[in-house]
């Protein structure tokens, strides 16, 4: 286990925020294909898949802006695939967004969050046939991208490179990835990821299929490896929220 983060300040947070982020980011390096470049200005993942996920630019300490956008995109023209750039509290320039947007980016917002895990509930309200287990083989992890790609409205092939990566680094409880799956009337309806870094268990992939929505199922399937983190002596769980998402998130905590 990395060492856990202990100091809980609002400066800290914001890091563990980013930090985890970062590294979960590094393990997408290990796709067929994929290729993860850090320098002192830049951490970019840049693959052969068609979507801008797995071709993305994190943790920018830019005295140059325009040129390091020119050359993301000529990298990602390179391999005909479209791309994405986060930015964050510790981007710099701080209008770095400004220039995205005039070199043709458009944006999307999410929060940032993170929790105490010493005060999260032990369990929710929901329906009592739901069923949540850990993915511990290839065939589960099948059916795990099936909740998965119909709740982000993701093409297949999206859940195809999360079975690449999960051939790669395995299913075992020292993996740093984490994935559980939530079963309604014996079929695959949601799909959560735990990633253990920076110090902090940070929440991914959180996606119901729409005919399960409402129930409560997300917010099950966010809590669950959130409690066995808590189980393994983390403190914090962080998450990256759509504004959609934020309101179930602050009622968990």
């Amino acid at each position: 286990m990395n060492e856990v983060l202990q100091d809980q300040s609002v400066p800290s947070l914001i890091t563990a925020i980013e930090s985890n982020q970062f590294e979960a980011f590094r393990i997408l390096g290990r796709l067929p294909g994929a290729e993860v470049h850090e320098d002192p200005d830049t951490l970019w993942l840049i693959s052969d898949i068609p979507y801008p996920l797995f071709n993305s630019v994190f943790r920018a300490h830019l005295s140059n802006a325009d040129a390091a956008i020119e050359a993301a995109k000529a990298r990602c023209r390179s391999r005909n695939v479209p791309m994405m750039w986060w930015i964050g509290p510790s981007t710099e320039p701080a209008d770095l967004g400004i220039n995205l947007a005039a070199h043709g980016f458009t944006s999307e917002e999410a929060s940032g969050m993170a929790a105490d895990l010493r005060f999260l509930p032990e369990d929710l309200p929901v329906d009592p046939d739901l069923v949540i287990e850990p993915v511990r083989d290839i065939e589960a992890m099948k059916k795990w991208c099936r909740p998965l790609c119909i709740g982000f409205e993701m093409p297949d092939f999206v859940g195809e490179a999360f079975l690449d990566l999960s051939r790669s680094i395995g299913f075992g409880l020292e993996s740093h990835f984490q994935h559980y799956i939530g079963w309604l009337d014996s079929k695959p309806v949601s799909a959560s990821s735990m990633f253990l870094g920076a110090g902090v268990a940070g929440i991914y992939n959180v996606a119901t299929v729409p005919e399960a929505r409402r129930k409560g199922i997300g917010a099950a399937m966010t809590l669950m490896p959130l409690n066995e983190a808590r189980k393994l002596g983390y403190r914090v769980g962080i998450l990256h929220s759509s504004h959609m998402g934020v309101s179930v998130y602050r009622a968990l905590g």
